[in-house]
């Protein structure tokens, strides 16, 4: 007769391990993810240096969700070749989604530097997402903040 649970002798228990493993997200613009808080949320970075542009995703913590918020602008500060370089994230209106200025996920910055630099450090100087502001968060681009 078989125990309650219907375990086996060579059943083994669950690992403790396992269950406390780091997980990852998967950006889904195949960007850079940058945590804001522990988990709270995400900014995706994205970049395209043919235009010079830098993209950012507003994220919930699981990078699933776009979280719109109310922001006119935010700006990161970058250290490119030994100079500080400043890049103000400007909304972007999206009529598929019904974003507009003051009501999206999505900001981008144009800087000439970023069509080729691609390594750079820098800090997310304040964003509130939500109830919650984040302040001097640091980052690589491209490897985040994870």
């Amino acid at each position: 007769m078989l125990a309650a649970g219907g375990c086996g002798a060579g059943d083994a228990p669950a690992k403790p391990a396992e269950a406390a493993h780091h997980h990852e997200h998967v950006p889904p613009h195949g960007g850079t993810a940058v945590e804001l808080g522990h988990e709270e949320f995400h900014i995706e970075f994205v970049l395209d240096a043919t235009a010079g542009r830098l993209t950012a995703y507003v994220m919930d913590g699981e990078l699933e969700q776009f979280i719109r918020i109310p922001a006119a602008s935010f700006e990161v500060q970058a250290k490119v070749n030994g100079a500080d370089q400043s890049l103000t994230f400007s909304p972007v209106a999206n009529a598929a989604t019904g974003e507009k200025a003051g009501d999206t996920s999505q900001f981008e910055a144009s800087a000439v530097w970023l069509k080729t630099t691609t390594n750079f450090d820098a800090t997310l100087r304040e964003l509130t997402v939500r109830t919650q502001t984040y302040r001097a968060v640091k980052f690589n681009f491209p490897k985040g903040n994870e």
